[in-house]
């Protein structure tokens, strides 16, 4: 297993691996509708766009692309910055590679130069991303308008 910076060419690839893990681990918690509308933001277009703004990183098993994860300045921000888009397909949940993912983001120097990361969580990870340090932003734990949990981790 490798983890690697996002290249243009693994935009169709990409989007495959995250629709099919909403389509599977994120269908306990939200509504097909719901579902197939965020499969929308992460076209291969809208993967190659991201990567302009965001440090976007893949893992790979041999060729294969297994999982993903990014991070950015929050709002253009210079102490603030965000992870994004953290998926791992289904059969390869539970082995640590989520873990690794956020690993890899918390050595990037988006995260380095933060004093506060925040995370979208979805409601199918918040409890992993609670286990990696993060907390529910100013104490909030409800979802929000676009049915997550905004969570947050100080350096």
């Amino acid at each position: 297993m490798i983890i690697r910076r996002f290249k243009n060419e693994d935009s169709v690839e990409l989007s495959e691996v995250i629709a099919k893990t909403l389509r599977t681990t994120n269908s306990k918690d939200y509504s097909p509708e719901f579902i197939e509308k965020e499969i929308l933001f992460f076209t291969p277009k809208k993967l190659i766009e991201r990567a302009t703004w965001v440090h976007f990183y893949v893992v790979c098993e041999d060729e294969k692309i297994i999982g993903c994860g990014g991070i950015g300045a929050y709002w253009g921000k210079e102490d603030e910055s965000s992870l994004f888009t953290i998926f791992v397909l289904p059969e390869y949940q539970g082995k640590g590679i989520g873990r690794k993912i956020i690993e890899t983001l918390e050595q990037d120097e988006y995260f380095l130069r933060a004093k506060r990361i925040e995370i979208p969580a979805s409601i199918t990870a918040v409890e992993f991303y609670k286990k990696m340090g993060y907390r529910y932003k100013n104490g909030v734990d409800t979802v929000d308008d676009e049915q997550l949990y905004r969570l947050e981790k100080f350096r």
